[in-house]
């Protein structure tokens, strides 16, 4: 007459799956620091001493994600109107800065302040939402720096909105963590991929990421100065198996090269190598069958009903990456029908968009214990 015990799922399946052949060959650059993930599967790891550096404009990734964290926009909206204050128009004149004209009293639209300081790398816009956002350029330089915390950026200190102080400073691991955190927002992945926009006068500005628009990159923020040198945290995109996986890296601290032989050059030229090399190794594999039973249901009384995957799993990686299998169980009931579904199984980082996650269910009907199992229970 007691209760009946609750009822467990247990995973037989393998908790990883290694793809067949050796480790790829990555064309790390010889300079500086870079870092090379692709999202929901893995990372390819990094070269250079990840310390931190000062990273130019690829400080504003940071300004956009904390606007658009905390100031969503729908995909294609414009979102709230930013007035123009004296301070942004003062400095749309600021020497060697990359600024746009804007003017006192004017109004821009929220997803404009993103296209120009993704896209034109406006410093005077970035300061200006960082006013609008926080109230003052130091208040939000707080929530940057608590941003950062957040995602586990462990090498990185904001001082600026823009990027254009020297205390600046990041590795090409850490912002690896914010550019895919940030790819999750569609009105960023929107903006980064733009070739170009027209700002509010009519004046057209081509982004400094050359390489947008070109071998499906999309996205996502330079950065040069003297003394930063060449910078790029970058995405891309690749189809393979059916699903179009998103490539996300950061070359810091490049020095000139490239076919111009400057330090943006150098920076995009080093990301195009490691996009390349990322796209050309990606390939899929089925790991586990449709109908392949991937664990039980436990009744607690000796029975046991098998689990099994709803479709193909498939991982998509490269040669040597070992990607882990986890298990997620629903609520399980006591009796159920077959294809009753019971959980989720995820390959792959599944603390990251991109993920696989496959259902699972019930092979045969769950019933409850029979009477002679209740009698013979122990315990």
């Amino acid at each position: 007459m007691r209760p009946l015990p609750a009822t467990t799922l247990d995973l037989t399946a393998q908790d990883s799956f290694t793809f067949d052949g050796g480790k790829p060959e990555i064309p790390w650059p010889s300079s500086g620091q870079a870092a090379l993930d692709v999202q929901g599967i893995g990372t390819f790891g990094s070269s250079g001493d990840q310390k931190p550096v000062p990273i130019a404009s690829v400080a504003k990734v940071m300004t956009a994600y904390v606007i658009l964290r905390d100031h969503p926009l729908k995909s294609g909206a414009e979102g709230p109107k930013i007035k123009i204050d004296q301070a942004a128009e003062d400095q749309s004149q600021a020497g060697q800065e990359s600024t746009v004209n804007v003017f006192e009293g004017d109004s821009i639209s929220q997803r404009e302040a993103l296209e120009s300081i993704l896209i034109a790398s406006a410093n005077n816009v970035a300061r200006l939402l960082a006013r609008w956002d926080a109230g003052s350029e130091k208040a939000f330089v707080e929530k940057m720096n608590a941003a950062a915390k957040d995602l586990g950026m462990t090498n990185t200190t904001y001082t600026d909105p823009s990027g254009l102080n020297n205390t600046t400073v990041s590795t090409a691991v850490d912002q690896v963590k914010l550019a895919k955190e940030a790819m999750k927002q569609p009105a960023f992945r929107e903006v980064a991929a733009m070739m170009s926009y027209d700002d509010y006068k009519g004046v057209n500005h081509s982004n400094w990421n050359h390489l947008v628009g070109h071998n499906d990159v999309v996205g996502i923020k330079t950065g040069t100065t003297t003394s930063a040198l060449g910078n790029l945290v970058f995405a891309a995109k690749k189809e393979v198996g059916g699903e179009t996986r998103t490539i996300v890296g950061a070359v810091v601290r490049q020095p000139a090269g490239g076919a111009d032989n400057t330090i943006l050059g150098a920076a995009l030229d080093s990301s195009d190598k490691l996009i390349r090399a990322a796209q050309d190794t990606l390939k899929s594999s089925t790991i586990l069958k449709k109908g392949t039973v991937v664990g039980y249901v436990d009744d607690g009384l000796g029975g046991r009903t098998p689990v099994v995957a709803t479709k193909d799993v498939k991982a998509v990686g490269w040669a040597g990456l070992t990607v882990k299998l986890t298990f997620t169980a629903d609520e399980v009931p006591h009796t159920a029908q077959a294809g009753t579904k019971v959980g989720t199984l995820t390959v792959g980082d599944g603390g990251t968009s991109g993920a696989v996650k496959v259902p699972v269910a019930l092979r045969d009907d769950l019933v409850e214990p029979g009477l002679s199992d209740r009698l013979t229970r122990l315990g």
